[in-house]
């Protein structure tokens, strides 16, 4: 069959321009174990854990269901976290076949090119970039309040925010720089821990429920009205952003086209049904007719309010910490997508060609993982420096940090996500498979409908994601940053198409180029 090649027939990427585009076009010629991650790293289990670990249950448990119910007013959380699995589900069918075909770690930019084109490709590749940057570089926020709050809550020591947020964005670094296989252990044991305390409050809510009992009313579509409905649907998708991580690993997986759709579907099932049922727990626990009050007076305490009165202070207080430890998981597990991201960019020419190589024995991205920890630390302290609150305000690493660039983050991803539907639909058409595909098709064009109706309320209601008034200039400088970047791939991916067509036609097609190259060594 020559499936490989009919996926590969974008301009400049046959075997003839494979040969000699190496020196002229700039862009690495893939010789060498350095231009490769090291297969074999993962098995089910690691990608499983390093997939979920960005999802981080405990800060969403403790931080993004409160903020829901307080904020948007919407008791039927629960239901929305089912209807949001369906639609990511659907996503995840189409999404999980273009895996079979493409193992790149380049993932969304790497599907989109093979379906839209090189252009397409190099401004995904930007969008990704910056949205999975600004995810993580927003945890710091959050991160560096709540140590500050344990030094003063249990040790009677201030310290600043920005001071934990940069020793964790070095520790984060560091261990970028290891086996993929070695995070991958670091980050099991921090989420499992987690999701277990998590699972322990939901049986503590539902043995000791609230005076109106085991009920069921969260489920009730009726509690889905309201202007607040579209809001909260751009809070709970942000709740599952990690679950499409898992091609981004496929290259270092043993069997990619088996591991990566089903890690995918294991990934997206269990949050879905993990935070419908721990968000229903809130109800049980407080009363569906009391949740939205109880929230708007606990805030971001809700959870170790209920568990307290439940579960004792130990508990509690070890709660407190593992939600630091959990947050540390998630921005382990985002720093290292964005270092593949950029680790596949630079061995395509999207970057320069230093990011397109492994280090040493570890086989990890280390100049990708190097240039996220450098983005993260001048963030950080950019928001440090401005930061002329006392200590314990929230509002610059949680309102602004955390909160901006969360959003920007989640919103990057709800369009690449829309964007890789449609790249599903053109890549298996080109390709005469329609007919055979044809459900996935289906699947894929209702996801990526549904997806574009979550990122036009994204965008709609922004000031209530952020917390800015309607008349504030961030309403439209902060997704500006996303606009941008997706403007910046765009011109890139056109100038390299004119300027470098050898360059453009490799654009998404990652290992498959260095083989290309083999052949064409070969039959010379």
């Amino acid at each position: 069959m020559t499936t490989g090649s009919s996926s590969t027939s974008r301009p400049g990427a046959d075997s003839s321009s494979g040969s000699s585009g190496g020196n002229s076009s700039g862009i690495s010629t893939f010789k060498g174990q350095e231009r490769a991650l090291r297969a074999d790293r993962l098995g089910t289990g690691g990608l499983l854990l390093s997939v979920l670990a960005a999802t981080a249950p405990l800060m969403v448990v403790a931080g993004v269901m409160p903020t829901t119910f307080a904020v948007m007013g919407i008791v039927g959380q629960p239901l929305l976290f089912v209807l949001l699995g369906v639609v990511l589900v659907l996503f995840s069918v189409g999404y999980a076949e273009m895996s079979r075909h493409v193992h790149n770690a380049g993932a969304f930019y790497a599907y989109i090119s093979r379906g839209l084109g090189g252009t397409a490709g190099a401004s995904s590749a930007m969008l990704a970039l910056v949205a999975y940057n600004a995810l993580q570089v927003g945890i710091y926020g959050i991160f560096g309040f709540e140590v500050s709050g344990l030094f003063s809550t249990y040790l009677d020591t201030e310290i600043a925010w920005w001071i934990p947020a940069l020793l964790a964005a070095l520790a984060v670094g560091a261990l970028g720089w290891l086996k993929i296989d070695v995070n991958a252990r670091v980050l099991g044991v921090l989420i499992v821990i987690e999701v277990a305390l998590v699972v322990i409050f939901d049986i503590a809510a539902v043995a000791d429920p609230a005076k109106e009992g085991l009920s069921l009313h969260a489920f009730n579509p009726d509690t889905l009205t309201g202007a607040g409905v579209g809001t909260a649907l751009c809070f709970c998708i942000a709740a599952f952003t990690g679950f499409e991580q898992a091609p981004v690993y496929a290259e270092e997986t043993s069997r990619p086209h088996v591991l990566v759709p089903r890690v995918m579907f294991l990934a997206v099932s269990f949050v879905a049904v993990f935070f419908a049922i721990s968000s229903w727990a809130f109800t049980v626990a407080a009363g569906p007719s009391a949740i939205i009050g109880t929230a708007q007076k606990e805030s971001a305490g809700l959870l170790f309010t209920l568990t307290e009165s439940r579960l004792g202070g130990t508990f509690t207080d070890v709660l407190h910490v593992l939600f630091v430890t959990g947050m540390f998981a998630a921005l382990l597990s985002f720093h290292n997508v964005v270092a593949r991201y950029a680790f596949a960019m630079g061995r395509e020419g999207l970057l320069p060609a230093t990011f397109g190589r492994t280090t040493g024995a570890s086989g990890a991205p280390g100049t990708g993982s190097l240039l996220q920890t450098v983005v993260a630390v001048v963030i950080v302290a950019a928001f440090a420096v401005s930061d002329d609150g006392p200590v314990g305000d929230p509002t610059t690493p949680v309102l602004k940090l955390f909160t901006w660039f969360g959003n920007i983050g989640a919103l990057g991803v709800i369009l690449l996500m829309a964007a890789a539907s449609l790249s599903v639909i053109v890549f298996f058409v080109r390709r005469g498979a329609a007919s055979a595909q044809a459900w996935r098709l289906a699947t894929a064009a209702l996801s990526g409908v549904a997806l574009l109706v979550i990122a036009f309320y994204t965008i709609k209601d922004f000031d209530i994601l952020v917390g800015t008034g309607p008349d504030s200039s961030l309403n439209w400088l902060l997704p500006g940053i996303i606009v941008a970047a997706v403007l910046l791939g765009l011109v890139q991916g056109l100038v390299l198409r004119t300027t470098k067509p050898e360059v453009h036609g490799r654009i998404g097609l990652g290992n498959e180029a260095f083989q290309l190259e083999k052949a064409a060594d070969s039959a010379s």
